[in-house]
């Protein structure tokens, strides 16, 4: 199974989110595994509000496209331009230089420990 930072918190669509303010999130080594070879980011704006649960963006791999879910409430405060510009970088860095987006949080939507992440992902 690919690498699951004990770190950080996830959601069941594959995205995970730090804890800090503000916090960072990006797509787990798992869902970058199932996509194959990351084409196309789009990713909302600086100042966009988000919505736990809601869409937030679109993912293309030369597989498919796929929808990014916001794992919590807030705005908008930077995008990875980095990850724009080359795309490929989620693929081979999804917790590091793969970040998506960094969000000035007011609240959390249901997130799932490592564990209970591991768990997700194995079935």
């Amino acid at each position: 199974m690919s690498h699951i930072p004990d770190n950080l918190r996830y959601t069941t669509e594959h995205e995970w989110v730090t804890d800090e303010d503000p916090v960072t999130i990006g797509i787990t080594a798992v869902a970058a595994e199932a996509l194959g070879d990351i084409v196309f980011l789009e990713l909302p704006a600086v100042g966009t509000a988000v919505i736990a649960g809601g869409v937030c963006g679109e993912i293309e791999s030369t597989k498919s496209v796929s929808e990014l879910y916001s794992p919590v409430n807030g705005t908008v405060v930077e995008v990875n331009e980095g990850a724009m510009t080359d795309p490929a970088v989620v693929n081979s860095d999804p917790y590091g230089a793969g970040w998506l987006i960094k969000v000035s949080a007011t609240s959390f939507g249901e997130l799932m420990g490592p564990d209970e992440y591991r768990a997700h992902a194995a079935s």
